[in-house]
């Protein structure tokens, strides 16, 4: 290589880990030899964890749906690929990719992927609840059960006097809901920050340190923080006592009772005291299902401003097995069934029971009254074929156990048994899938 050349790889370097797009090389055997910022941010893993591992035993990749292996056996480039997968924090990330081989002196030596994330453009961020534009105060929140007004009697006092507040609740239940309510009604709460804490990203804490900076008044809502390896709680600890005398106000989440998570050394002590100042408790939707018709009214409202329908309610039978099913999604379980209810309605003023999800009414039955003939999905012919029918009950099940888990990758890959780059190969082939019907 020319002098020249060698000068300018501290600024090739430079250049390429600052870059706006992320960046992944790997060599002729599918080993990541370059892995940038805007890579690690995306999809959630640290260099050290792909450095000396092949692309297909990372990820179980077919080779065909790998684009780096695809131009590593063509020797041509693929260019403007879009991809939609879930990353290691449990997020849902939409990519746009430009993947080229990479020469030496004519002879093929690996490839590069750049990566654009366009996740905001498409407004495809894995973050149930939060769809609609306008911020969420107290008034939002349609739930009318005694245990929810209580809940936000509480908030609203947090709110007041500005205490840090420890939110605990099953995944979906609506506890960032709550958080961004108290943050609208704290006093010069200025701008809202949220830290996800699903991945073991060593610089997690540190970039969203560097955000705060030019943000004069700041809230940080650190949404689970039970799932972060207990050396980063202690580097969350140590920056949120740093900052709660600068203008900045805290809220964190659990998933679990606190005293349980401390004693499975799960959550470090210290970082419960700081933020139990003030614990609320949200209870889970089976357990106060009065709170299930007001959210759906309130969902439908919202989807006749959006998209300009006209329903308007749901029939007394779909309303009956609303009430009958104990949710254990809670809210968010609740809002995604509505998403796949109301995307077949047309002119429709009331949704029905034939318009909701067979995967639901399959398990609004009475499990006595089932025969073996319930189970069988019915379409234009009597039965559909074996491949379709194991297809269509794979995505019903790993989609649910991600809504279980709250779109945590790792967690649900445990409860479901396997692999967590198992998972995450099975969930985009079952989007590809999607796609391509």
């Amino acid at each position: 290589m020319k002098t020249v050349e060698k000068d300018l790889l501290p600024f090739y370097h430079f250049a390429a880990e600052h870059a706006a797009v992320g960046i992944h090389a790997i060599d002729l055997k599918g080993k990541t030899i370059f892995y940038n910022q805007k890579m690690r941010e995306i999809e959630g893993f640290d260099y050290e964890e792909l450095a000396d591992r092949s692309l297909l035993e990372l990820f179980r990749f077919d080779q065909h749906e790998s684009t780096l292996l695809q131009v590593l056996q063509s020797g041509k480039a693929v260019l403007n690929v879009k991809q939609t997968y879930w990353n290691r924090k449990g997020q849902e990330i939409t990519t746009i990719n430009d993947t080229h081989p990479v020469f030496d002196e004519k002879v093929l030596v690996g490839a590069i992927e750049l990566s654009r994330d366009v996740t905001k453009l498409e407004k495809v961020v894995y973050q149930p609840l939060k769809k609609y534009e306008e911020p969420i105060t107290f008034s939002s929140i349609t739930a009318i059960s005694e245990s929810m007004r209580k809940v936000i009697q509480t908030a609203e006092k947090a709110a007041t006097l500005k205490l840090p507040v420890l939110l605990v609740g099953e995944s979906g239940t609506g506890k960032e809901l709550i958080a961004e309510s108290i943050h609208s009604a704290s006093s010069s709460s200025g701008q809202l920050f949220t830290l996800y804490c699903h991945g073991t990203d060593s610089q997690l804490i540190d970039r969203l340190q560097e955000d705060l900076a030019d943000t004069p008044h700041r809230t940080v809502y650190c949404e689970r923080i039970d799932l972060l390896p207990l050396p980063l709680q202690s580097h969350l600890l140590q920056m949120a006592k740093e900052l709660s005398n600068q203008n900045t106000y805290f809220i964190a989440s659990v998933g679990e009772d606190p005293v349980e998570l401390i004693a499975s050394q799960k959550l470090s002590k210290e970082l419960y005291y700081f933020f139990s100042a003030m614990t609320i408790q949200l209870e889970p939707l089976r357990n106060r299902k009065e709170d299930v018709m007001p959210f759906v009214y309130d969902y439908l409202s919202r989807h006749r401003m959006k998209f300009g329908s006209v329903v308007r309610s749901l029939t007394k039978e779909a309303e009956e097995m609303f009430l009958k099913y104990d949710w254990p999604g809670n809210l968010k379980e609740l809002e995604l069934l509505l998403d796949e209810a109301t995307s077949l309605l047309t002119t429709e003023e009331s949704l029905t029971a034939e318009l909701l999800p067979q995967h639901f009414k399959w398990k609004t039955m009475n499990k006595h009254a089932l025969n073996p003939e319930d189970f069988i999905v019915h379409s234009g012919k009597e039965m559909l074929p074996l491949d379709d029918y194991l297809q269509e009950a794979e995505s019903y099940y790993l989609k649910k156990a991600m809504d279980l888990h709250g779109g945590n990758v790792t967690k649900a890959a445990a409860a479901l048994g396997m692999s967590r780059q198992n998972l995450q190969y099975r969930l985009r082939k079952i989007k590809k899938n999607e796609a391509q019907t």
